[in-house]
């Protein structure tokens, strides 16, 4: 049957394009990276860091979850982030477990391109790293929306993308986290760290402190 399907559907890595299977070793060891702490042009109200840079397999793997709907890549993408989570925490940068429950926070999106993509693709790498993370019991919190007037970001200068999303990302149901709790804001790919400065005083503006930023890329 799965020799069946591979000749009508074939498989291609998300990776690099090797036919036969959906993530190759060699992409899963790309991403086995970092992390690397990160000096954004936008100071992002707390410590920002990435698995890796913008290119190779974590650009692909970013550019196919998003353009072609690849949902089988919050996989790979979210064992990536949780492997990154653990070495923050030794790292020291994020309190270890018994000291502090987890709180991932996707960083926000736009309704419509979430329904063009058939999901939010980092809202699904997130969830795949809370599961990851198994046994420890890790929050999922989906509470940052864009507001209506926000323009697409490509192609924008920093100082234009700060203007762009000033006081327009907004923080739906949100449960009240606790004053140990580790919380970090999660995205696919961090160019200036517009996004992240403004999420991060969105969430503080709601009491809720941001612990770290957390990116597949860095661009």
């Amino acid at each position: 049957m799965r020799a069946l399907l591979d000749l009508l559907l074939p498989r291609e890595c998300g990776g690099c394009g090797a036919v036969g299977t959906q993530w190759c070793a060699r992409c899963r060891d790309a991403l086995a990276t970092g992390p690397v702490r990160l000096r954004p042009r936008v100071e992002p109200g707390a410590p920002a860091w990435a698995v890796g840079t913008y290119v190779g397999a974590r650009r692909a793997a970013v550019i196919a979850a998003k353009e072609r709907g690849r949902a089988d890549l919050a996989v790979p993408l979210g064992a990536a982030l949780a492997r990154a989570v653990r070495c923050l925490r030794e790292l020291g940068e994020i309190d270890p477990g018994e000291l502090a429950a987890l709180t991932l926070v996707p960083a926000p999106s736009r309704p419509r391109a979430a329904r063009v993509r058939g999901g939010d693709p980092v809202a699904a790498a997130v969830r795949a790293a809370a599961r990851a993370l198994h046994p420890e019991p890790v929050r999922v919190a989906t509470a940052l929306t864009y507001a209506r007037g926000v323009r697409d970001s490509v192609g924008l200068s920093a100082r234009a993308r700060v203007d762009n999303l000033a006081g327009r990302v907004r923080v739906g149901s949100l449960e009240p986290t606790g004053v140990r709790d580790a919380v970090v804001l999660v995205d696919d790919v961090l160019t200036t760290g517009a996004t992240a400065a403004e999420s991060v005083r969105a969430l503080a503006v709601r009491g809720v402190r941001v612990a770290a930023v957390l990116v597949i890329a860095a661009a």
